[in-house]
Order: C-alpha cells, then sequence, then structure tokens
C-alpha cells in the first residue's frame, strides 16, 4: 500500500509547496491536493511536479460540472508533461449544493454525467480524437500537449452505481470518510467486479484523517465540531449510516504511534491501494504524525 499526504483548504501556496517538501523528504509516495473554492488543484499540481522531484501528485477532487472534458484534459496533460507519470487526476461530481447553488448548473442524474463525462475524458487524454454525444454533454475535438502521457483517472465514488462507473471506466475510486469495514465489505468488491477482464487492478484511494496525539477523545470531540457540516452532506450521510456512524470524526486514525500505525496496517489488510492521510493538529502533533508515517513507508510491512 502507497502512503500519502492530504492537503485540504487554502493555505498559502508557499506552505502546500513546503508540505510536499516535507512528505518528500519523508518517504511518502504522494501528494493528493483537495480542490475548494480558492487556488486550482490542477495548477498548483503542476508547479510542485517541477518544484519537489520524486513524487506523485494528484487531485481529491477536481469538479466536473464546471469543467468541460476538452478542458480538464488540457489541464490534466500539460501537468504530465510537465512531469511524466507523475500525476494522478482524481474527479468527482462534487454535491448538489455546489453545482446548483454556486455554479448555477443542474445536478440532474449525477450518475449519467459522470459516465458521459468519462466517455469523453478518457478518450482525449490518450490523445485520440472524440466526437461524443452524449444527454447531459457532447464533446468533439482532440487535445495535443507535446510530452504528455495519459495520466490515472480516480472517480470519487461511494454508491454503487457510482463504483460501478468507476470500475468500469476509470482506474480506480478516490474515497473520503470511509473505514475499513466499508472498504472491504461495500467499494472492494464492487470496484473489483465491474473492472473489466484484463484490466490491471483499480486503484482504491481512501483519504483518511488522522493524527497522533496524548488526548484522541478530546481531538475527537474536536474534530467533531469542525465537521458537523460536512456529516449531514447526502452522500456522506449516506456512507456513514451504511457504517453505523453519527458523523465523520469517527472515521479518523487518532492516537498514540502504535495505535495510529495499526490503523493504517487494517487499511492495507482489506485492499486498500492508497492511503492518503490528512494530518490534522498542531505543530507537535504533526511533526509525530509525519515521523511515523516516514519509519511506516521505509521499514513497515504494507
Amino acid at each position: 500500500m502507497r502512503i500519502g499526504l492530504y492537503i485540504g483548504g487554502t493555505p498559502p501556496i508557499d506552505h502546500v509547496l513546503d508540505r510536499i517538501r516535507a512528505a518528500a523528504r519523508a518517504g511518502l509516495d504522494s501528494v493528493f491536493l483537495n480542490q475548494v473554492f480558492g487556488w486550482d488543484a490542477i495548477t498548483v499540481a503542476a508547479l510542485a511536479v517541477r518544484e519537489v522531484p520524486d513524487i506523485e501528485l494528484g487531485t481529491a477532487v477536481a469538479h466536473t460540472f464546471p469543467r468541460h472534458p476538452l478542458a480538464l484534459a488540457s489541464q490534466a496533460l500539460t501537468v504530465t508533461a510537465l512531469g511524466p507519470g507523475r500525476f494522478t487526476l482524481g474527479i468527482g461530481p462534487s454535491h448538489p449544493h455546489v453545482v446548483e447553488n454556486m455554479f448555477g448548473l443542474s445536478y440532474e442524474r449525477p450518475a449519467r454525467h459522470i459516465r458521459e463525462y468519462l466517455s469523453a475524458l478518457v478518450p482525449l487524454l490518450r490523445g485520440e480524437t472524440v466526437d461524443y454525444r452524449g444527454e447531459t454533454l457532447r464533446a468533439a475535438g482532440t487535445v495535443e500537449v507535446p510530452g504528455a502521457v495519459a495520466p490515472p483517472v480516480l472517480l470519487s465514488a461511494l454508491g454503487p452505481t457510482m463504483l460501478r462507473i468507476a470500475g468500469e471506466l476509470a482506474d480506480g475510486t478516490v474515497t473520503t470518510w470511509a473505514t475499513t469495514h466499508i472498504i472491504a465489505d461495500h467499494i472492494a468488491p464492487r470496484l473489483s467486479a465491474a473492472a473489466a477482464a484484463g484490466r490491471r487492478v483499480p486503484r482504491i484511494a481512501a483519504v483518511v484523517s488522522t493524527a497522533v496525539t496524548a488526548d484522541p477523545d478530546a481531538f475527537r470531540r474536536e474534530l467533531a465540531r469542525q465537521t458537523a457540516g460536512v456529516s449531514d452532506l447526502p452522500s456522506y450521510r449516506e456512507l456513514l449510516d451504511r457504517q453505523g456512524l453519527s458523523g465523520v470524526h469517527e472515521t479518523a486514525l487518532l492516537g498514540s504511534e502504535e495505535v495510529v500505525a495499526e490503523g493504517i496496517r487494517a487499511f492495507a489488510a482489506v485492499g486498500t491501494t492508497d492511503l492518503v492521510l490528512s494530518v490534522r493538529g498542531g505543530d507537535e502533533e504533526q511533526r509525530r504524525t509525519l515521523d511515523l508515517l516516514a519509519s511506516l513507508r521505509r521499514d513497515g510491512p504494507r
């Protein structure tokens, strides 16, 4: 299992680059950047692949509704031209309130949108000319970026339909707020069953909050306060209910080095291919956590 770092929010770009450098020095495999309403994650990834060698960059996730497949293919291929083989494109439809209230678009039939989006995007990333006419979008043309290679595409998928699409049309899934139980019993079987014969094993990238801390109970209470609204988003609420959890704070790996390490190993045991950790807490907690991840990446069985 690959171990990576997740960077969310909108910290200053120089700070983001410093964290990516720290992840690379620690020997981590990847850094995935969240896309919110601040800096553009794909643009920052393009900068980082030149500034920081020897680490994979990814998005978790780029929103599909406001970006036509031709535009997104151009962005993604630009990054791979700058750092061949070092970029993974994570995409997703976002949430109804974002698409409808902020973008002013319709969120009707998101699964159909994603199936058609990938049907156009994936060939474009391979350098093919497309003339795709679906129910929710049309795309005609090609994208030519010298030196670019097609990046892996991971789909943000939680429900059965989206997982089936991820297995059929993408290279796997990037998920968040999932426990080892839900990966073993729900995500991995559906993803593998949907993948066509002869294709490589789909990637399962799980974004998990973590901290090495002396007071995990207090930390979890604070995390519950910070993420209260997140737990009520429909797609996350359905996932949490399936796991019997009250909120996303219950999915975090918190505690001593030994407790967090055991939790990380448990994700490897259920078929997670990429564990992408959102390291939380103060400076000392973040330092201890990164030191632990470095030791696991260097010495521990994964």
